[in-house]
């Protein structure tokens, strides 16, 4: 693919209509239909130069995720701050004092990743919990009930039953910024699609949206959980 080599795999689909090449963070992948006579390297020789543009913006993000270690002593971050791993004796899992203190019991049962995943979980519903409930009232809305979700890209969503899913990977985010997720998700009780009138509610209770809507595009490789999230 010009100077540069490119891995990929071919794989066959007997859903696939037409060839079609994939490229995602794990990858370039060309699709064929069963029985295609289309030959993979040409295909991808027609489309080097958007499979180079997509494969370098995926490599960049990657390069961007953080190495996680999950271990006593290491640093995640919560609502935009630091903080350190602890495991102790204790009855159950808290969050104190810049420190994530995890129960030893919890550690033994499952693991440090899990314990740590669950503590994230439980704060995250306390929070949305809260926050949406007083954004809610300011907005004049009224949502059915939140689920907490583990998408892996996208942040939030509003059902038109009245769901709201929140990803509890913004806890790692700047509160702010987790704010504004659920005041764009709330506004979708009143407009569905982005109209003006949308953006103009948004700004209404959060005058900044656009300063923090930036901020989650461009460090979305900090909130990264784990490789299993890539």
């Amino acid at each position: 693919m010009g100077s540069e080599k490119v891995a990929y795999e071919v794989r066959e689909s007997d859903e696939a209509t037409q060839p079609r090449i994939d490229v995602d963070i794990h990858g370039v992948r060309v699709i064929l239909p069963e029985d295609s006579t289309t030959n993979p390297d040409t295909l991808l020789k027609e489309n080097a130069a958007w499979i180079l543009e997509k494969k370098a913006k995926y490599d960049q993000y990657r390069e961007r995720v953080p190495e996680r270690k999950f271990e006593p002593g290491e640093r995640f971050p919560y609502l935009g701050d630091q903080y350190e791993i602890v495991v102790e004796r204790r009855s159950s899992s808290q969050i104190a004092e810049n420190e994530f203190r995890l129960a030893k019991h919890h550690i033994e049962q499952t693991s440090v990743q899990r314990a740590l995943e669950m503590l994230y979980r439980r704060k995250a519903r306390e929070r949305f919990e809260k926050r949406s409930s007083r954004f809610a009232d300011e907005m004049g809305v009224e949502y059915d009930e939140i689920e907490i979700r583990n998408q892996r890209t996208k942040w939030g969503s509003c059902s038109t039953t009245g769901t709201l899913g929140l990803n509890w990977r913004l806890m790692m985010a700047p509160p702010e910024v987790v704010d504004y997720i659920m005041v764009h998700e709330l506004a979708h009780l009143r407009e569905q699609n982005h109209t003006d009138e949308f953006w103009c509610l948004v700004a209404e209770h959060d005058p900044e949206y656009e300063k923090h809507a930036h901020w989650l595009s461009e460090n979305s490789p900090r909130l990264v959980f784990s490789d299993e999230d890539l």
